[in-house]
């Protein structure tokens, strides 16, 4: 007895590694860590130096803070926008890698915070942040959640 042939695929299609969405998160990530660490290497002010010196460029170092929300906001959008089914981040085992990567990255970010409250001074970029260290692994956490929202 012969037994036809089916014309469904029972197998998903292969997708794309790199859609247009995963390049523009790609850059986004790359983005933010570049301008937090354009800032923080090269623009802002030694804070051990007497006189204080000026930031340079100024119209940078003016922002002085926000210059880590900026950073971290492309962070977090390039994330966000990486929890879709066109990127390797947004299918199959990528949703649970994302998310519990952003997990992982924030619980870290807030345990490194409170272990090291007393003396921050040795961390870069947390050294800055002070209490703003919360918000940033909130943050992660809360881009995890986006990759929540994929899982199947």
């Amino acid at each position: 007895m012969v037994v036809p042939k089916s014309s469904e695929a029972f197998v998903d299609s292969p997708a794309k590694v790199f859609s247009v969405r995963f390049v523009v998160a790609l850059l986004l990530i790359a983005a933010g860590i570049g301008w937090i660490l354009y800032y923080y290497l090269g623009v802002r002010p030694d804070p051990a130096a007497f006189p204080a010196e000026e930031g340079s460029p100024k119209a940078i170092a003016d922002l002085g803070l926000w210059n880590y929300t900026i950073g971290f906001g492309l962070i977090m959008v390039g994330l966000a926008i990486s929890a879709h089914p066109s990127t390797p981040l947004g299918r199959g085992r990528g949703v649970v890698v994302g998310m519990l990567g952003c997990f992982l990255i924030g619980l870290l970010w807030i345990c490194t915070f409170y272990v090291f409250s007393n003396d921050l001074s040795g961390l870069p970029v947390m050294n800055d942040l002070g209490q703003w260290n919360l918000a940033v692994g909130i943050a992660f956490m809360a881009v995890g959640f986006t990759f929540a929202t994929r899982w199947e």
